[in-house]
């Protein structure tokens, strides 16, 4: 697995993206992995480019983006990335429990046996690649759990509270694994989610809220971890970089770009 590459197009259910989907998951990879730093600024045009695809999808997935709270429109002036405020990741994290909750449980109930296949096999991948795994290949691994959570639910409208909430909550997870609890904060996310899946796949809803509890405790101890033990910088890349944001030289170009 090279694991050096954003595979920005890794999905599970096998469905067409629309241009605006695939800006959309484009733009949010970028956030959850701080590649768009925390509070930095960024040109439209700049994000057009780093994602390689034309000015309407672009727009338009920035739109639901801002509506999300990713990241803010300053008219005639660019975007802004959302900070990590960590007062603000500790409610979203208490409202994320309740939503979770309702997700598991519906899955848990409502999955089809094409879904617990599915499950199953994004289980073993996981489980495959998990003596090469990173932060950032896990997040990957974990938003497609996420769209298949909400697939098998039923319901689609989770799909824009469920997914912004846990966007938020891979990005300050990489914060703490990456710089601070390292592969053992690692090792300890990918148990829990594999707890939280075992329990949806065999059907037991109890065992599931549990799981899921059991998930977001873990996701609130991360976010106590950060306070006064990294860089504010990482938190907020203004208040020491009032420069206008340049895009990483590690995110690779999409000779693509559709108009």
């Amino acid at each position: 697995m090279d694991q050096s590459t954003i595979d920005f197009e890794w999905r599970s259910g096998g469905r067409k993206a629309s241009l605006t989907d695939l800006a959309y998951e484009r733009i949010e990879e970028l956030f959850v992995q701080m590649h768009l730093r925390p509070g930095a600024s960024i040109r439209m045009q700049d994000l057009q480019d780093l994602v390689g695809l034309g000015r309407t999808p672009v727009h338009l997935a920035v739109r639901r983006l801002a509506a999300e709270t990713l990241l803010d429109i300053r008219p005639r002036d660019g975007l802004t990335i959302s900070t990590i405020d960590l007062a603000r990741e500790r409610r979203l994290a208490r409202l994320r429990r309740d939503i979770d909750r309702f997700v598991v449980e519906a899955a848990a109930r409502n999955k089809t046996g094409n879904h617990g296949s599915r499950l199953t096999f994004w289980r073993r991948r996981l489980e495959g690649a998990r003596s090469e795994l990173t932060v950032e290949t896990f997040n990957r691994f974990d938003r497609t759990f996420d769209l298949l959570l909400i697939e098998a639910t039923g319901e689609r409208f989770l799909e824009r509270t469920y997914r912004p909430l846990h966007a938020f909550a891979r990005r300050v997870g990489l914060l703490n694994l990456t710089q601070l609890s390292g592969s053992a904060g690692l090792d300890q996310t990918v148990d829990r989610h594999f707890d939280l899946l075992d329990a949806i796949v065999a059907g037991n809803v109890a065992k599931a809220r549990k799981a899921s509890d059991a998930l977001v405790d873990f996701s609130i101890s991360l976010i106590e971890g950060i306070a006064g033990n990294v860089d504010p910088a990482l938190l907020d890349a203004s208040l020491v970089d009032p420069q206008r944001w340049a895009p990483p030289e590690t995110v690779p170009e999409h000779p693509d770009a559709a108009a």
